[in-house]
């Protein structure tokens, strides 16, 4: 969700609208190659439930680049979702987890980083509450950590 982050991997990324998914909630149960736990909008089938998000244009040309930095075939796959925005309704592409463990969690840089894409983006303050709470843990290699919170820079 962070323009920054995303611009790193997609320079052409472009904010299309903010909005929700209706019966999908937001885990961080996504196994991830680095041991902790990602993102991913789960269907729950139950109209309450919403994830909420940012849809982005990107050039045809990038989608490869954006497949292998989120995964896809390496525990995401694809599907389109419709997201109510504002505006209406739009059609967008979005990554599912398909190689998940409740026992996971995100690393404090990973929660950070969507913390400060829910807040760059205004998502409701309730939604963001909720991401707050979310258990996370140290990342034990400060390397990567260092690198990830970069984007944080100039974001709070």
């Amino acid at each position: 969700m962070l323009s920054r982050r995303l611009r790193a991997r997609v320079p052409s990324a472009m904010r299309v609208a903010t909005g929700f998914v209706s019966e999908h909630r937001l885990t961080f149960d996504k196994v991830s190659t680095d041991g902790s736990g990602k993102c991913d909008a789960e269907k729950t089938s139950m109209a309450e439930d919403r994830v909420y998000g940012v849809v982005y244009e990107i050039d045809d040309a990038e989608k490869p680049a954006l497949d292998r930095a989120e995964g896809l075939r390496k525990g995401y796959a694809e599907k389109c979702l419709e997201v109510i925005t504002d505006s209406g309704q739009i059609t967008a592409g979005a990554y599912y987890a398909t190689h998940k463990n409740t026992s996971l969690k995100p690393y404090h840089w990973y929660k950070d980083l969507v913390l400060a894409g829910a807040r760059e983006h205004s998502l409701p303050a309730n939604y963001v509450e909720v991401i707050e709470k979310v258990d996370s843990v140290k990342d034990p290699d400060s390397g990567r950590c260092a690198r990830e919170r970069r984007f944080l820079a100039d974001n709070g």
